[in-house]
């Protein structure tokens, strides 16, 4: 009857291992579908933002040829003195508003990025039942040699 006890924690060991296991799939397929989810987030982040980078160059460009279409109007040669720096200085905001842009993207797309300090994906449940097992079996030999 003594034998029992040491049997029945071994076994317990070993069912606290399995469940560790099960536990650890578990977490990995909640992890890739997270995973799967944040890439969705990024790609959907990342084609508005080149949908609204295109529409800012459409809407530049509209602008330079009304400003050079007023420009040559009024009898100034677009490529010229105020007319040239007019042209260029929108052409430097575009770029400043698509450097502050793909910055901002870049800043949501690592905000959303999963912690690194989070316990999924990790041996910790297998660490875990694994030192139960070892504790249980140390037990059980000392049960053993005691009798």
């Amino acid at each position: 009857m003594a034998q029992i006890a040491p049997l029945a924690s071994l076994v317990s060991g070993i069912a606290g291992l399995a469940a560790a296991q099960a536990q650890s799939r578990q977490a990995a397929a909640q992890a890739q579908a997270q995973a799967q989810a944040q890439a969705l987030r990024n790609a959907q982040l990342q084609a508005q933002a080149e949908e609204a980078q295109r529409q800012r160059r459409e809407a530049l460009a509209r602008t330079v040829a009304s400003a050079r279409a007023r420009l040559a109007a009024g009898g100034l040669a677009s490529g010229e003195g105020s007319a040239a720096a007019l042209v260029s200085g929108l052409e430097q905001e575009a770029r400043a508003r698509d450097d502050a842009d793909a910055t901002q993207l870049r800043l949501r797309l690592s905000a959303r990025r999963s912690s690194l300090l989070d316990d999924s994906g990790s041996f910790l449940p297998f660490v875990r039942a694994g030192a139960t097992l070892a504790s249980s079996l140390g037990q059980s030999i000392r049960s053993l040699l005691s009798y």
